[in-house]
């Protein structure tokens, strides 16, 4: 889920309620009159405007024709004379391997390496085969054999969007009561139907302090 973050200054407060027309039927409303300690104060209702963000779709695929390979041990030979021993050792098809081989990525510094076989499917043969084997200088050891993924990215478009459930409220007056009492006294007044409210899904007032609080898409 996306994480939209959005500032909220001292004497706002923000409500999110169940139902999104209540949240509409009250942005529609410039002012209201809220009951806070025996008393009426007019604070400002306003629609809660997020921050621009970017929206895309992540296409994930699972190559074919390649394979990631790791845990590479460093072995006092020249690094082409590494790249065919490991093009040699997962060639072999009587070991499971994937036959010819069009490319061999090899980095020595990480140990790791990228195998992309000539054949479409190749692949295929190491899935579920985490370890496989490989013989140089006269000793045998477990490489580490992983899916290759190709990442494609779609309709990445920038968006800026007013929340449908949520109100804030501006100019809160200071009252000599906590945050948690005023919380209160808000969530009763603006749960009530004859106010223009309705059932409060969340609240968060803040009195002193600014603070951040999160939108989940």
């Amino acid at each position: 889920a996306t994480k939209i973050p959005f500032s909220l200054n001292q004497k706002e407060a923000l409500l999110t309620f169940e139902d999104e027309e209540v949240a509409q039927r009250l942005t529609k409303m410039s002012e209201h009159s809220v009951s806070l300690d025996n008393r009426t104060a007019n604070v400002a209702v306003r629609p809660v405007e997020l921050e621009k963000g970017f929206q895309f779709e992540l296409h994930v695929t699972v190559s074919g024709k390649k394979i990631n390979v790791s845990e590479i041990p460093e072995l006092p030979i020249p690094k082409d004379w590494m790249r065919d021993k490991l093009e040699l050792n997962f060639y072999r098809t009587e070991q499971g391997g994937g036959g010819e081989i069009e490319n061999v990525t090899y980095n020595r510094e990480s140990g790791t390496a990228v195998i992309t076989f000539l054949k479409p499917g190749a692949s295929n043969n190491f899935l579920g085969c985490t370890k496989y084997p490989f013989c140089a200088e006269g000793r045998c050891f477990k490489l580490s054999v992983s899916p290759n993924f190709d990442f494609h990215l779609r309709n990445f478009q920038p968006y800026c969007r007013v929340s449908k459930k949520t109100i804030l409220l501006k100019g809160i007056p200071e009252l000599e009561e906590d945050e948690e009492s005023v919380q209160d006294m808000i969530e009763i007044h603006f749960q009530k139907p004859s106010n223009g409210g309705g059932e409060i899904e969340k609240i968060k007032y803040i009195s002193k302090e600014a603070a951040f609080v999160c939108f989940e898409e």
